[in-house]
């Protein structure tokens, strides 16, 4: 039973590094997904010069270091 509380406490601290809070942006319908210990950025932007009207794309990075990114600014 001691064990309990530091396992409550251990999972709250995960909770609190891995949920995202997501951002809206309004530039067509780009969303950033931040966390402490990651962030994921969809991007949607409006653009008029390409074929579909739009720039997608997918930007992911751990611990501030970018692990994959599909979008060309």
């Amino acid at each position: 039973m001691k064990n309990r509380p530091k396992i409550i406490i251990a999972v709250i601290v995960l909770l609190v590094l891995l949920i995202p809070v997501p951002i809206r942006y309004k530039d067509g319908g780009s969303v950033h997904y931040r966390a402490i210990l990651y962030d994921i950025t969809k991007y949607h932007q409006l653009d008029l010069e390409s074929e579909t009207g739009y720039n997608d794309g997918l930007k992911i990075r751990i611990l501030g270091i970018p692990v994959y990114n599909s979008f060309d600014e």
